[in-house]
């Protein structure tokens, strides 16, 4: 197939970049500084845009089966219409270009809680800390779910869990909102990202990614995160 990767050069879109060429893809990968992209292939273009400029976003998008936006914004950022206002200019420029196909990462802080049957610690403490940190973003990453869902397209929408970098694809969990689970690595999110594409999985359906193999310590990670002290 020919993908578009949005966000290709973070952790995740390196990753999904760097397996959908394996697999023998021709892929563009679309990043605002093309001159750090590590990657290089004969399968593969690297295109400058900026997600947020809708002619370079149409530009980037026309002749490509499936679109994939493994865009993310961290903690803190100014920048908390990132997620909504590209999924805006990824959807016209999919519409004007007659792509069906899309895949896009947003996150399980989306709800704004945690599943019940999660411990009660982290229910009353880790959860409520991370979501105070990241509103802004879980409420713009909710408004991109909406636009997503409105279209009719054939969209798919994966919530990943705290990230991590795993060694190697696992055998993680794709299932419905609020599994138990906390951790999901980027290999498997790069993975399930490239199965839903190609393999078209959960098809209109926005799903989790929990992985369970080789996790970090739920509470290393939060210190870190939370409380910016100690390593993941």
């Amino acid at each position: 197939m020919k993908l578009v990767i949005f966000g290709a050069n973070g952790p995740t879109g390196r990753l999904t970049t760097a397996q959908a060429l394996a697999e023998g893809h021709t892929v563009t990968a679309v990043t605002r500084h093309p001159e750090t992209f590590p990657l290089g292939a004969p399968a593969l273009k690297v295109a400058k845009a900026d997600a947020l400029d809708p002619e370079a976003v149409r530009r980037v998008v026309a002749g490509h089966d499936a679109v994939l936006s493994t865009l993310g914004v961290p903690y803190g950022s100014a920048a908390t219409t990132t997620f909504s206002e590209s999924a805006r200019h990824i959807i016209a420029a999919m519409s004007a270009h007659g792509i069906r196909r899309l895949v896009c990462v947003t996150s399980t802080g989306v709800p704004m809680k945690p599943p019940p049957s999660e411990t009660l610690i982290y229910r009353k403490v880790i959860v409520p800390t991370l979501i105070k940190m990241g509103r802004p973003l879980y409420e713009d990453a909710a408004r991109m779910e909406q636009i997503v869902a409105r279209t009719d397209l054939d969209w798919t929408v994966i919530r990943p869990s705290g990230l991590f970098d795993g060694s190697a694809i696992t055998g993680y969990t794709v299932g419905p909102p609020q599994m138990v689970g906390r951790f999901t690595s980027r290999r498997d999110l790069a993975d399930a990202l490239i199965r839903a594409a190609v393999d078209d999985r959960d098809v209109r359906s926005i799903v989790e990614v929990i992985t369970t193999e080789g996790t970090p310590s739920v509470y290393r990670v939060f210190l870190k995160e939370a409380l910016r002290i100690g390593s993941a």
